[in-house]
């Protein structure tokens, strides 16, 4: 059998999805114009960010109420369930504003697209106080599972849990062992572990005060500890290999999908980076031994017009890439392997493109950015600490290469190929 094309991909989406696509517009666009009422009050506090570490409760109740938590809860518990772009958007406009904040939405949202994964009793249990439910946790296998009498044993400690002060609920991953030996995973004896993620209320972990780091600084990434807990086997599942228990494209090839909430937070940034220098070279800024202001001076206009243009040019990669992964979720065609090389190697690229555009805005900041007081030094922070994630970071195009080296060699690739060169 042929591969799909993506035309007919997204045919078939466009079938599919016209309907929802309608209501997630409408739903965007009200919480979109919702973040705009407040964006000045929530960028200004960015130091405050910092400082505690962590983005405020006061500001987490803020983003619940305007329905940031629930862009992707499902339907079915009262979430909005956007297609997947739409949500984008929204993740985009909060790193905007500020990184730290954009990030803390970026997680305790995106990892909602998580939840259907466990068994349907214990996702009532997750909504059953409605739909504004904060995910969080750690994609690290830090931890062990060891089957017990009632369940599992659990014991680990997981870093980088972003938001986990305000999280209700938090994922961690296991190792599943049996007398204290891992068990072989899907490729048996020789391959990795298996492994499976235990979700628990946030109330039951224990939290470590760790994060202390240069990037990201505002986003409560500590370490996150269980410690001889037993657990029901009905708070377990697979990852990510998991099968949802609910219907609908965003909870089917959670792998693959991934990467996108971090391109939306990197290309957010990025823009944020460009509104700043913008703002500075607006006030009539003139820098020491220049012979002109900023925005006069032909080298400055030169290169911001270039910088413009690189962040430009990754906002159109990330719709393309969002549009194209979600016409194959709505078709029911994501969940390969292909796929998830693609996905994560547009992370790995937006990642590096971003950072790269931040640091041209430093640098055309001049020594006014090194200051804690600019967002330059910080928007340059945030990016470099958030391309060192391990779901984008640049290892990955190992992947991608390997990937089109595999379709290469496929017949019906190299049938593809002949058609189209006659």
């Amino acid at each position: 059998m042929k591969p799909d094309s993506i035309d007919d991909v997204q045919s078939r989406a466009r079938a599919v999805s016209k309907p929802r696509s309608d209501r997630s517009a409408l739903a965007a666009a009200d919480i979109a114009a919702r973040i705009h009422d407040v964006a000045p009050a929530l960028g200004a506090r960015s130091a405050e960010y910092e400082a505690l570490r962590r983005v405020p409760i006061d500001v987490i109740e803020t983003l619940r109420s305007i329905g940031v938590f629930r862009i992707y809860a499902p339907r079915k518990f009262g979430g909005l369930e956007l297609d997947l772009p739409l949500g984008l958007d929204i993740l985009s406009i909060l790193s905007r504003i500020d990184g730290s904040l954009g990030w803390t939405a970026m997680i305790g949202s995106g990892s909602t697209v998580v939840l259907p994964s466990l068994p349907r009793q214990t996702l009532e249990r997750v909504y059953a106080s409605g739909p504004d439910v904060i995910c969080g946790g750690s994609a690290q296998p830090a931890g062990t599972a060891e089957p017990v009498s009632g369940g599992f044993r659990v014991n680990g400690r997981w870093p980088f849990a972003s938001g986990c002060q305000h999280a209700d609920w938090l994922f961690a991953l296991c190792v599943m062992t049996r007398d204290g030996k891992p068990l072989p995973g899907p490729m048996g004896a020789g391959g990795p572990p298996l492994v499976r993620a235990v979700a628990l209320p946030a109330s039951e972990f224990i939290i470590e005060d760790t994060w202390f780091a240069t990037g990201l600084k505002g986003t409560g990434s500590h370490h996150i500890t269980l410690k001889d807990k037993l657990v029901s086997p009905d708070h377990f599942c697979d990852f990510p290999d998991s099968v949802a228990c609910l219907d609908g494209p965003l909870y089917q090839s959670i792998l693959q999908m991934l990467p996108l909430f971090h391109c939306a937070f990197s290309v957010g940034v990025a823009r944020g980076a460009l509104d700043d220098l913008l703002a500075m070279a607006a006030s009539g800024r003139q820098q020491q031994r220049a012979m002109t202001s900023m925005r006069d001076s032909e080298t400055f206009q030169y290169e911001l017009g270039r910088v413009a243009t690189d962040v430009a040019a990754s906002e159109f990669a990330l719709q393309g890439g969002a549009a194209k992964l979600w016409a194959h979720a709505v078709a029911g065609t994501l969940r390969t392997d292909a796929r998830l090389a693609e996905s994560t190697a547009l992370g790995g690229w937006l990642a590096g493109s971003c950072s790269r555009a931040a640091d041209i805005c430093f640098t055309l900041g001049g020594g006014s950015a090194v200051y804690d007081s600019s967002p330059l030094q910080r928007r340059m922070r945030d990016l470099h600490a958030a391309a060192q994630h391990a779901t984008i970071h640049q290892r990955h195009f190992t992947r991608a290469g390997q990937a089109l080296l595999a379709e290469a060699a496929a017949p019906e690739a190299a049938d593809l190929r002949l058609k189209a060169a006659v």
